[in-house]
């Protein structure tokens, strides 16, 4: 989805930003993740973000594996993972019944340096866009992706699962493109979608893929089932 915005580096987006929590969603820079918001304190956030005029969400997972997940706070305040993506709402619609239907499109991911105290119902952070400077520099890295094998692997989960696809589109997505919108769209569990978040370039994201996606496969044909969904 095209932006009214260039963002071409970190010095473009704000330090401190509105966090959405939501396990097993996964955005990615350039990818398009529709969001149905409902809970009051998601439709102020929305409100805030417009209103403020940056358009910017930074999409973030809660971290089932910290410590202190053993001894839980309020459930409306989990502990998240460092590393998550902001995304700018590039489209937005009002349902009639009090929710948005929104697309955000990734911009850039981000590492958390510190939740802050707000007066909001919902969550902010300051944040860093430092460690993924690449993720400015649109198709980085395509050309060391093995897209044989990501063609493959999703040959395979299409055939396993019974399921199909338009393939002209595939066949015509660029790499980028094609690794992040299948890595978005897997149907793979919180520990996945970060692992495929964090990976450090394009080409190491679909060796993640590929490699999942065979385990997922294999967990399938020995153990007769369905492999396990997010």
């Amino acid at each position: 989805m095209p932006m009214n915005v260039i963002y071409k580096g970190s010095a473009d987006l704000p330090e401190i930003i509105p966090v959405f929590p939501l396990a097993g969603a996964l955005l990615l820079p350039r990818g398009q993740l529709p969001l149905n918001i409902f809970e009051p304190r998601y439709l102020e956030m929305i409100d805030d973000s417009l209103r403020d005029g940056h358009r910017l969400v930074g999409m973030i997972q809660p971290d089932p594996s910290h410590p202190d997940s053993a001894h839980p706070g309020p459930e409306d305040k989990p502990t998240l993972f460092k590393v998550g993506c902001v995304g700018r709402i590039t489209q937005i619609a009002e349902s009639g019944d009090g929710r948005y239907l929104l697309q955000l499109t990734g911009v850039a991911r981000f590492r958390v340096e510190q939740e802050l105290k707000v007066a909001t119902a919902y969550r902010q952070c300051r944040v860093t866009y430092q460690p993924f400077a690449d993720d400015f520099i649109a198709r980085k890295g395509e050309e060391a992706v093995d897209r044989k094998a990501v063609l493959e692997a999703l040959t395979s989960f299409l055939k396993a699962n019974n399921l199909k696809t338009d393939w002209q589109g595939v066949e015509s997505a660029p790499n980028e493109a094609l690794v992040n919108a299948l890595a978005m769209m897997s149907p793979y569990g919180t520990p996945e979608k970060q692992a495929l978040l964090e990976a450090p370039d394009l080409k190491s994201r679909a060796e993640i893929l590929v490699a999942v996606t065979e385990m997922e496969l294999a967990k399938k044909t020995a153990g007769g089932g369905e492999p396990p969904l997010q």
